[in-house]
């Protein structure tokens, strides 16, 4: 499989938010794959640079809701490497704690926002000029199949915020197109996580009540995500900006699913 992947970044420099886990290091590893000087950003010390050390990259240890770590992050990606040609900002959480808009308190609303739609608000305020100097940058934002359709399992401080990445995420492509920097929103379905295993073993009747609405039958998997990733990021989509890029097996264009 691996000598079927395209070299379509050879010399670029991609940061990944998140990329210690999850769809972060499945595109760490994706990105790298396809020729990318990688930096990996996490919270996780040890995670993080595990990742960075399997694809020869840089670990930059980053609380992407400081605003200081966040300039931080992107400093030492451009000294190390001399530019920034992809940002992938895909950090974000899922907490329990989050749940209806009757039960979730303002702590937990607040830290969901802090963690999944401050920080690309402040990744993207960072990294944009030095894409500037450059004339050219793709930047990638998680968004999610949720922030386009609405579910009766709320978690409504993760809705919102991805809503919000979504929408932001339109106004920066558009902002900026001119100036060779591309902004696109990725809306992934659920995904084959550790979050979701770990939300779904407690609750296999909540998984089966998700998995039904899925059209194509099963969960996304990281690897999927990183391939969609990986084309935003290269020239292949030269043409795509402010765009709504749903990579979801169906489920936000679907009324009833095949039995």
């Amino acid at each position: 499989m691996e000598e079927m992947v395209c070299r379509r970044l050879v010399d670029r420099v991609a940061v990944v938010t998140g990329g210690a886990g999850g769809i972060g290091l499945a595109t760490v590893r994706r990105l790298a794959s396809e020729g990318a000087k990688v930096v990996v950003a996490d919270v996780d010390p040890v995670a993080g640079k595990q990742a960075a050390v399997s694809v020869d990259g840089l670990f930059v240890a980053t609380d992407v809701s400081n605003a200081d770590d966040v300039a931080n992050l992107f400093a030492e990606a451009h000294r190390a490497y001399g530019r920034i040609d992809v940002a992938f900002h895909n950090a974000g959480i899922s907490p329990p704690e989050d749940d209806s808009i009757l039960t979730t308190d303002v702590d937990a609303w607040t830290r969901v926002q802090d963690v999944n739609l401050k920080s690309v608000y402040l990744c993207c305020q960072k990294v944009i000029p030095y894409m500037q100097q450059q004339g050219k940058g793709s930047i990638i934002n998680t968004a999610s199949f949720v922030a386009v359709l609405g579910s009766a399992t709320s978690q409504i401080s993760y809705t919102a915020s991805k809503g919000g990445v979504l929408a932001m995420t339109r106004e920066l492509g558009v902002q900026f197109a001119r100036e060779g920097i591309r902004v696109n929103a990725l809306c992934p379905g659920p995904v084959n996580t550790p979050l979701l295993q770990e939300l779904f073993a407690k609750d296999p009747e909540r998984a089966a009540r998700r998995l039904v609405h899925v059209p194509i039958g099963r969960f996304g998997e990281p690897e999927e995500m990183a391939a969609a990733v990986a084309f935003l990021a290269s020239d292949d989509s030269s043409f795509m900006t402010a765009s709504t890029f749903s990579v979801d097996g169906g489920i936000s264009g679907a009324y009833v699913t095949p039995l």
